[in-house]
């Protein structure tokens, strides 16, 4: 078997397209996606943050009605201490006891009335917390019946496209493996830095594909001989004539077809 790097000319620039079209395939793949995969992850976070944020709400709502329980208790120990009070000051013997239960009546009636402040105010609180839990559960049912909707979405997608996404990559693998290491280095290099991730075009209408800048007709002779690897002045993209580039689009698409 000839190694990779003594393979012709021809071979290589035969293989650095075949690899470009079976990567743009994948390419179109992952566009046909989108931002879907980003979108479900997103609604995901989102439905998550609203779930946890009902727990929490949810939560206060307990130690608030655990709070008015507590004041309750509190009002029924004081108003028994009243009764008791009140007993007692029916008894006294002299005016410094009297007074001194007066002041526990008197404290005792303050706390009474502490207690029923609290209580408004916990009620006051606990019908905004209502308010807020009614608006998260609307606004959770709406962001995971959304979440369900792009998930079915993402799902069908996947279902068309993972398959031969995943040859794809195989063979993309394969035919790097035709390549000397240089050459794919160079390719994977001008793959991200140029528009579209193609770093192998044809020439169409005497410009580079995707091009505006005409290629002197030297040069156009000379990518057409198939002699040496010409890349585009003003993009840095490998070039192929457009004979080569027709015979290889033939050519995958029955491997296309056939993943």
């Amino acid at each position: 078997m000839a190694k990779k790097e003594d393979s012709s000319v021809e071979a290589k620039l035969r293989a650095l397209y075949d690899l470009q079209l079976i990567d743009s395939r994948v390419d179109e793949i992952r566009n046909v996606r989108g931002e879907l995969p980003l979108e479900v992850e997103d609604l995901e976070d989102e439905v998550l943050g609203l779930k946890t944020r009902m727990d929490k709400l949810k939560s206060d709502l307990e130690n608030i009605n655990f709070e008015i329980g507590a004041k309750k208790n509190l009002i029924e120990e004081a108003k028994t201490l009243i009764k008791k009070y009140g007993e007692q000051q029916k008894n006294v013997r002299n005016s410094r006891e009297f007074n001194s239960i007066s002041k526990e009546l008197e404290f005792q009636e303050l706390e009474i009335q502490l207690a029923d402040k609290n209580i408004k105010e916990f009620k006051v609180q606990i019908e905004q917390k209502k308010t807020v839990i009614s608006e998260t559960k609307e606004r959770l049912s709406e962001r995971d019946a959304h979440l369900k909707h792009k998930k079915s979405e993402l799902n069908a997608i996947l279902a068309e496209t993972e398959k031969e996404e995943k040859a794809l990559l195989e063979e993309s693998i394969k035919f790097q493996d035709k390549i000397e290491e240089r050459l794919v280095k160079a390719y994977s290099r001008i793959r991200k830095n140029v528009k579209n991730g193609l770093a192998v075009v044809p020439i169409e209408r005497g410009a580079a594909g995707g091009s505006f800048f005409t290629i002197p007709p030297q040069v156009q002779v000379e990518i057409a001989s198939r002699k040496k690897i010409i890349t585009d002045e003003h993009s840095g993209r490998i070039l192929v004539d457009p004979t080569l580039a027709e015979e290889e689009n033939e050519k995958m698409k029955k491997m296309f077809a056939k993943l």
